[in-house]
């Protein structure tokens, strides 16, 4: 078992606290280069309180996002942090040293949100990377590198993303985020599932610990605190924090951070609506404490996690949400044959305003590239290659009226090349979106990519009996691969290349990467040409 849990610990406190309080606020300020960082308030901490490391986030021209949250005892409740509030000063500088601070201030890490830490910084440059830390009580926290975006109306360049999902912490060890957090890329964009509820068995699953997990850990999450003891459990990972403290990161959840195949309202294990909503309030309040986003927190069970993101005249990002404003799932969740619940025009994914808000900055973007960040596969996919077709009704195909709405809007918006990014599966996709998904002569006018997992699934394998089946039955699917790993995506003026990278296990450290595939996709021209993958390291 690793260090980081054999603390003692005791059984959460199962409550929940009232969603009250403003956000925290803070004041800028400058130092003069080279300054010193100050101590911090006394809070009365005992031990090192940047136990979850730091990161960043939502990066913008002027400025971006950064985040800690103090727990000097992660395992405990309030992560063995007194509750009241404790002081904790910041820096961000041009240089990895710290002798040009162009930033600083202090903030109040708050009780009520667990002492978590989110500082907008602003009135930094442009297209350029900075450093920051903490400090707190004497303790300095880890340095990290961040990167603004590029000025509105900035021409050519390059951007480069990482992108995955899905990091189950007992299916395996985090090697690919080790990896990656040696990439060289401006952002990480996170498609969900950064934790999983799920309770724990005692042996850790592949991860395979010496000692027992501690008992807290093997309930289902549903209350704040143990929604805040799971984050702490999955940010205590060195190799995730190794990937914060690259680059910042762009997230959206999907249902994990809630409950399995949650939608909307409605909860998987059908609980009452208003006690359910209590429990997407607790999970949407950690959610927030535990990344970096913008404030105010949640307000009760509802958080705007819709957005978007300018990258010059190069790249827009859009993110979307597809869980909380969903109906539920049609014929009972999973693969099921064609209905009429399933083509419902009353049945919603993203719902309408949502979907409009896309759709409407998609008309109106005037980037090179348009990616979306979406949780679910948007494309048409079958199950097999028999004559029935057969649709997942938890992805956009079981919303097949609100699919509808959405491919047409982005097949009529094909010379602004759009790329969609999904998660969800487990597994390395690349598609090309066609009119008609069942004639592969069909006109294409975009590319689905959907990067792997970082842990869930466990080990993996290249192509499973199921993996076949969907390339047999799916002419428009270019490429499955069902080990670990992550994509790197390089876009500039002319392409868009797409490194699928995967390590051969996860049940061990250590494990190398390699380039499994990769494609290109040419400006004004949609479509995947297959380039031979090759290794990297």
């Amino acid at each position: 078992m690793t260090e980081d849990l054999r603390p003692a610990v005791r059984m959460a406190r199962r409550r929940f606290l009232t969603l009250t309080g403003a956000a925290t606020a803070v004041a800028f300020g400058t130092n003069l280069p080279g300054s010193a960082l100050g101590t911090g308030g006394t809070g009365g901490l005992t031990g090192n309180p940047f136990t979850l490391g730091v990161a960043s986030g939502d990066p913008l021209p002027d400025g971006v996002v950064i985040w800690t949250r103090l727990a000097p005892k992660p395992f405990e409740p309030l992560g063995g942090a007194p509750y009241k509030e404790v002081r904790v000063d910041w820096q961000v500088a041009t240089d990895e040293r710290f002798h040009q601070v162009i930033r600083s201030g202090r903030a109040t890490a708050r009780p009520e949100y667990a002492h978590s830490v989110h500082i907008d910084v602003r009135g930094l440059q442009p297209g350029r990377h900075y450093w920051y830390r903490f400090r707190c009580d004497g303790y300095l926290s880890q340095t990290a590198r961040t990167r603004t975006a590029p000025a509105p109306g900035t021409r050519g360049g390059q951007l480069t993303l990482g992108v995955s999902s899905c990091q189950s912490w007992p299916d395996g060890y985090y090697t690919a985020q080790r990896h990656l957090a040696s990439e060289d890329v401006d952002a990480v964009v996170f498609l969900g599932d950064y934790i999983y509820e799920y309770g724990i068995a005692a042996a850790g699953g592949l991860r395979n610990v010496a000692d027992p997990v501690p008992s807290q850990f093997r309930t289902e999450a549903d209350t704040l605190d143990r929604y805040r003891l799971q984050y702490a459990l999955y940010k205590s990972d060195p190799d995730l924090q190794a990937a914060h403290l690259n680059a910042p990161w762009i997230t959206t959840w999907d249902d994990h951070e809630v409950q399995d195949n949650y939608a909307g309202t409605v909860s998987k294990s059908n609980a009452p609506v208003e006690d359910f909503l209590v429990r997407r309030a607790n999970a949407y309040r950690a959610y927030w404490e535990h990344l970096p986003l913008r404030s105010p927190a949640p307000q009760g069970p509802n958080y705007q996690l819709y957005r978007r993101f300018g990258f010059g005249r190069l790249a827009e990002l859009s993110v979307l949400d597809t869980r909380q404003y969903r109906s539920d799932q049609a014929a009972g969740d999973g693969w099921k044959a064609d209905s009429e619940a399933r083509r419902d025009p009353a049945r919603v994914l993203a719902g309408q305003q949502q979907t409009q808000w896309y759709l409407n900055g998609l008309n109106r973007s005037r980037a090179t590239w348009n990616v979306l960040a979406n949780q679910v596969i948007m494309s048409r996919m079958d199950l097999d290659p028999t004559a029935a077709d057969l649709y997942n009704m938890d992805a956009w195909d079981g919303y097949g009226a609100e699919q509808k709405v959405m491919l047409d809007g982005v097949a009529a918006n094909r010379h602004r090349n759009p790329v969609v990014l999904t998660g969800d599966v487990h597994a390395g996709y690349a598609m090309e979106m066609k009119r008609d998904f069942a004639d592969p002569s069909s006109q294409t006018y975009g590319v689905e990519l959907v990067p792997t997992s970082f842990s869930s699934g466990g080990n993996g394998v290249d192509v499973s009996a199921n993996g076949q089946k969907f390339l047999d039955g799916n002419p428009h699917l270019k490429l499955v691969n069902e080990k670990r790993g992550y994509s790197v995506l390089r876009f500039d003026e002319r392409e868009l290349r797409v490194d699928f990278r995967a390590v051969p296990y996860i049940d061990k450290p250590g494990a190398p990467i390699s380039t499994i595939h990769s494609f290109v996709v040419e400006a004004g021209n949609p479509g995947l040409n297959s380039v031979a993958g090759k290794a990297v390291r």
